[in-house]
């Protein structure tokens, strides 16, 4: 007698309740497993962004909005800061390094970052081919960046203002690719690197193509007080994220951001502080922002979690009804088994099988709808960060999910299979 058969055909037999009690169960697996996957992946991703970086300096503002534009490159900057204010910093005896940042700019909605080549050593960067910039207008591409756009070495291309697409476009001032990285992982693989000085010398020259238009302009008008307005307007719009001042003196001179690492421990506790009360820039610390973000993001996932958990058990009492009537239409069906030889074990694992089953099945599609989510959700991340965290692997936590579904089936099959135990063969038989 083939019990596994039974179950499978017993189940088949309620597609309506056995529909409803898979939806719900697969519901709450899937949005359980979605929201495990999406903390693991943004926790590992972050993580791995801010290594070898202890304290981000930058123009006031939101600390946080720093921590996003400077090291993950998702936000807009906060501002600029004087070159020769960072590099006072930069020469402290409790900073070990720090590396410069500069940008503005873009190509299709790629960053043009400009920095040193500290920054791509921060993340151990090897070259897939080419080598690193060593002049002005020379980049280095990310391996997403060449992918996307199809540059080589040797291609050239014009950046366009601003940090998304649509921004006037920096003609005659064509950057060369000198070099490809190899894929890591990384928030470079999204980014155009390049010198600082290719950063100066484009908006040096974008600068004083504005204030030549202005004075054009003004040179045309009748009214000395629009002419007034129509300068300063202009002036306003002129390179509001990178430096507008591109004398040969550092003192002029600005970037966006620096990256800084401390030498030892007592520079987490002095410099943050002297820097947001004796300076005009802003210290912002990446892993203190992140644990912030971090909670932020714990309360809504447990919200979610604790739902999920209840469509479950929602889903558990569906499975229970749907076995309990079942039953009470099959006391003859399983007296005729019992009478034909079937053993109550063989009964009451028939049982517990529909109710393992139907939870087998219900996280199976569970997970499915889970990687198609986090597929959905990666799609979008790349579209508007550049990020991707499509990976998919099996998780520790879903296996435990795996054992609490399956627990929650089985329990929902506990009582008919204690009814099947109490079945009187005789007087079924005399009532039927």
């Amino acid at each position: 007698m083939n019990i596994s058969l039974l179950s499978i055909k017993n189940i088949a037999s309620k597609p309506l309740s056995t529909s409803l009690s898979l939806i719900l169960l697969s519901l709450g697996v899937g949005l359980i497993s979605l929201m495990l996957h999406i903390d693991k992946h943004l926790q590992a991703q972050m993580t791995n962004t801010i290594r070898g970086i202890d304290m981000v300096v930058g123009a006031k503002g939101s600390p946080l909005q720093l921590i996003l534009s400077a090291v993950f490159q998702v936000d807009v900057p906060t501002g600029n800061i004087k070159l020769s204010e960072a590099n006072t910093l930069q020469k402290n005896s409790l900073v070990e390094y720090g590396i410069p940042l500069s940008y503005g700019d873009t190509y299709q909605s790629f960053r043009i970052v400009g920095t040193t080549q500290e920054y791509p050593a921060l993340y151990a960067m090897q070259l897939a081919k080419g080598d690193f910039w060593d002049m002005s207008l020379q980049v280095t591409l990310g391996a997403s960046v060449a992918e996307k756009t199809g540059l080589n070495i040797g291609d050239t291309f014009l950046g366009s203002h601003g940090l998304s697409e649509g921004g006037h476009v920096h003609e005659d001032q064509y950057y060369t690719v000198t070099g490809i990285f190899k894929s890591s992982g990384t928030v470079i693989d999204q980014l155009i690197l390049t010198g600082l000085e290719s950063v100066w010398d484009i908006h040096g020259s974008h600068a004083d193509y504005e204030r030549d238009s202005v004075e054009h302009k003004s040179g045309h008008t009748e009214s000395g007080e629009k002419i007034e307005a129509t300068q300063t307007d202009e002036q306003n719009h002129v390179d509001e994220y990178t430096n507008e001042n591109h004398g040969e003196s550092e003192d002029d001179r600005e970037i966006t951001a620096m990256l800084i690492k401390f030498r030892s421990p007592m520079g987490m506790v002095l410099l943050p502080r002297m820097v947001n009360e004796n300076t005009n820039m802003q210290a912002s610390l990446p892993n203190y922002e992140l644990l912030k973000l971090f909670s932020l993001m714990g309360i809504a996932t447990t919200t979610l979690s604790m739902v999920a958990f209840v469509v479950i058990l929602v889903s558990g009492i569906s499975v229970f009804i749907s076995l309990y009537l079942s039953l009470k239409e099959r006391t003859y069906e399983m007296t005729l088994l019992r009478t034909y030889g079937a053993s109550r074990r063989q009964l009451l694992g028939m049982i517990f099988q529909e109710g393992a089953l139907i939870a087998l099945t219900g996280f199976i599609l569970g997970l499915m709808l889970s990687r198609v989510g986090l597929l959905v959700i990666s799609m979008m991340l790349k579209s508007d960060y550049s990020y991707d965290f499509s990976e998919s692997i099996m998780l520790k936590e879903e296996g435990y999910l795996l054992m609490i579904t399956l627990c929650i089936g089985l329990m929902a099959a506990l009582v008919p299979a204690i009814q099947v135990v109490k079945i009187n063969l005789s007087k079924t038989l005399a009532d039927a």
